[in-house]
């Protein structure tokens, strides 16, 4: 289903990795994933670096996460139980650890997940062998430049990551579907009230996608405790509060051994028009 970064055409696969009719080459890596990111436009940030990666690879280890990856798995199946041998797009996958969830829950799909940082397809991809599921395959791209050809895609899912309407209408088929994952007002609002003198609620998601009709919201949220002082900084180190938290709230974060908190998405559901 990948298709040339260079010329656009149709890439097979072959036991080196992928290859199109102009001789455009693309070998896979050892872990399994194959570059796509075409070097003459390959975005400037090359997305979460090694220790962001370790980060968030060590807190979904806990399984903290794991009723939104079976939930948001479960969606997908739902939507997609008409639809033989669909075509899935974990666009900003990161680690893996979303996708290789999704790929286990839907057997008969193909799984795609795509990420600019080499390091989280890495992981992915290595995962993947590991778990020996064969219906998934890894590689580094651009959300905003999918190496998909037009209308090849039955769903896209797309778990804490930048959404792209345009690419997106692009590549699903007419009537496919696009599920986006975001944090709920409450998220975190705990990890907040440690960092802040005044936390504050999630802003309401709001997506206007002019290429998608919405169909459905399901809000999931649950508490949770942080059981070590290693699982509060991984989970800090995954969000952008690690970025722009005043230095006395980052060092009370720091002298706490355990933290309740709130578990909070909204996966909202679309339509493509």
């Amino acid at each position: 289903m990948f298709i040339c970064p260079v010329c656009k055409g149709r890439l097979k696969e072959n036991k080196f990795g992928y290859a199109c009719k102009k001789g455009h080459r693309f070998d896979a890596a050892a872990q399994g994933y194959v570059n796509l990111l075409d070097a003459k436009h390959a975005p400037k940030s090359a997305g979460d670096n090694p220790m962001m990666v370790k980060a968030r690879t060590d807190f979904l280890s806990l399984g903290l996460y794991r009723p939104l990856a079976e939930r948001t798995a479960a969606i997908i199946s739902e939507r997609l139980a008409d639809t033989d041998s669909p075509e899935i797009l974990d666009c900003g996958c990161g680690e893996g650890y979303y996708t290789n969830i999704y790929a286990a829950a839907n057997p008969k799909a193909s799984v795609y997940g795509m990420d600019l940082a080499k390091t989280g397809v890495r992981h992915g991809a290595s995962q993947a062998r590991e778990k020996g599921l064969s219906n998934v395959r890894y590689a580094a791209a651009s959300c905003f430049e999918l190496p998909f050809a037009d209308r090849s895609a039955d769903l896209i899912v797309c778990t804490f990551a930048p959404v792209s309407n345009a690419e997106y209408a692009r590549v699903l088929k007419k009537g496919g579907s696009l599920i986006i994952v975001c944090p709920s007002p409450k998220h975190l609002y705990e990890l907040k009230a440690v960092l802040y003198d005044e936390p504050y609620l999630n802003k309401p998601n709001d997506y206007q996608l002019k290429s998608f009709a919405p169909v459905d919201s399901v809000r999931l949220e649950y508490e949770a405790e942080l059981p070590s002082q290693k699982a509060i900084a991984d989970l800090f180190a995954m969000t952008p509060y690690y970025y722009k938290s005043p230095k006395e709230g980052t060092e009370r974060l720091a002298k706490l051994e355990k933290l309740g908190i709130t578990c909070g998405f909204d996966i909202l559901i679309f339509r493509k028009k």
